[in-house]
């Protein structure tokens, strides 16, 4: 029986496929998700789809199986965790030029529809990661890995994954080996899988779903810390088996779980701060933000979006 205390669900999926008129796509899948009461962030491109979005039980699986049903989507995966409540406020269908920006928008040179790293499942990354010749490379941003990361993988110093053709130089060393590509939920593993190869990376893999599937396969063993999300969650826990924090509270260096966005709108930044400190500093990361003139209320998680409104 479903708890009645967890009767929403959040769910993240992307897909690869080629949609010839993706504007006119943004248009009619934006009033099916106000029809049903779906809200989120989707985003549409002529490469495909992604999207992150929360409802009632009910009406996420109405949306789902309107994809499925649509033969553009097919073999599109869904990752659904149970949730109380929203995780957004509002909803967002946009058409973009890459459903995750890369800049490797030339299919001509990347298209994960025809060549990536080999998909592993969260049980077969859990073998193959034990091997001494293998290299995790995690592609996602500086703070997301600060926050949480599989033990001994390589992390890159990049704000956004914009930067990550320009990082593989640093990763040439591992050319001969066997790498494997992780990420959130599997979007950014396909490209940068993909790149690798074009770059001459010889034995190249991919966590298949990403870290969320990884954990829901495997317990989650080995990542440490949390999973940076984003949406109202902010950071969810991924390892039942050995967990551990990594990060360190900004302000007493104390372990942490937590992530925030300062909530000096002129500042912004994301940083790790204990729940005490964050109380004491009203979401603020220092001083100079608490005095702020631009400081937004404390909402006791760090995550600011604007308010719903009745018409969206």
């Amino acid at each position: 029986m479903e708890n009645s205390k967890n009767n929403y669900q959040v769910i993240a999926y992307y897909h690869y496929t080629s949609i010839p008129n993706p504007e006119e796509l943004v248009t009619h899948h934006l009033a099916l998700c106000k029809t049903i009461g779906i809200r989120g962030r989707i985003y549409i491109a002529h490469e495909g789809i992604n999207g992150a979005i929360s409802g009632t039980i009910e009406d996420c699986k109405k949306y789902m199986n309107h994809l499925l049903a649509d033969p553009i989507f097919k073999g599109i995966e869904f990752k659904i965790d149970a949730h109380h409540e929203h995780a957004f406020n509002r909803i967002h269908v946009r058409y973009k030029t890459e459903i995750v920006f890369s800049g490797l928008r030339d299919p001509k040179e990347i298209d994960p529809t025809k060549e990536t790293g080999k998909h592993l499942r969260g049980d077969e990354f859990a073998k193959l990661k034990e091997q001494e010749d293998v290299v995790i490379i995690d592609v996602r941003s500086n703070y997301e890995t600060r926050l949480g990361r599989f033990k001994n993988s390589v992390t890159l110093d990049i704000d956004t994954f914009r930067e990550f053709p320009n990082k593989v130089a640093e990763l040439e060393k591992y050319k001969d080996k066997k790498v494997v590509t992780v990420c959130t939920g599997g979007i950014k593993c396909e490209k940068a899988s993909a790149y690798l190869i074009k770059r001459g990376f010889k034995d190249v893999y991919q966590l298949h779903n990403g870290i969320i599937g990884y954990a829901k396969d495997t317990g989650g063993k080995d990542f440490d810390g949390s999973l940076y999300v984003f949406d109202g969650r902010v950071s969810v826990p991924i390892n039942k088996v050995n967990p551990t924090a990594i990060a360190n509270c900004k302000k007493c260096g104390t372990p942490t779980l937590r992530n925030l966005n300062c909530a000096n709108v002129a500042c912004n930044e994301q940083y790790n701060m204990c729940e005490t400190c964050s109380d004491e500093m009203q979401g603020a990361c220092s001083e100079p933000c608490f005095n702020h003139p631009r400081k937004r209320a404390y909402n006791g998680t760090g995550y600011y979006t604007r308010p719903a409104l009745e018409q969206l």
